[in-house]
């Protein structure tokens, strides 16, 4: 997996150094946090690929919450839900919002990791074609260096 940041947002402290040591372990730039309100302050200071997100969070902002705003902050992040059987439905929901995936608790940490790739590729992707893009504009701005230098061979 190439390198890149990823944000763990679980209420269950044990999970959230659990899940936040593991992916260190295998050099991904892991941050955690235990509320939604704790993650759209780090979201607001430093960039994300990929967010794994509980979707039960007790007090404050849930889930589906959090997922708003992070795609309000930062678009192109990546989300992956964490839910309970009970809250597959919820889930959808999140998913309609732009969440990439979600998955089931309890997790292996195998299927978090195929998962994170797969989103972490997905957010690549969508990197590319904006920077393609802002290339081609570039190129082709009225006014840029090569239309001056077509201008000056002629």
């Amino acid at each position: 997996m190439d390198y890149f940041r990823a944000l763990i947002v679980d209420d269950e402290q044990d999970f959230l150094e659990t899940v936040v040591n593991r992916l260190k372990k295998r050099n991904i730039e892991t941050t955690g946090v235990r509320s939604g309100e704790e993650a759209i302050e780090v979201m607001k200071k430093k960039t994300f690929d990929v967010v794994i997100l509980d979707i039960k969070m007790p007090g404050g902002m849930d889930g589906i919450e959090t997922l708003r705003e992070i795609k309000r902050i930062q678009p192109l992040a990546e989300v992956i839900l964490l839910t309970g059987h009970a809250s597959v439905e919820t889930s959808i929901e999140g998913m309609k919002l732009g969440a990439f995936d979600y998955l089931i608790k309890p997790i292996k940490l195998e299927d978090l990791l195929t998962k994170m790739a797969a989103a972490f590729e997905k957010k690549n992707a969508h990197d590319q074609k904006i920077r393609a893009a802002r290339i081609k504009d570039l190129v082709q701005f009225p006014g840029s260096a090569l239309e001056h230098e077509k201008e000056d061979k002629k």
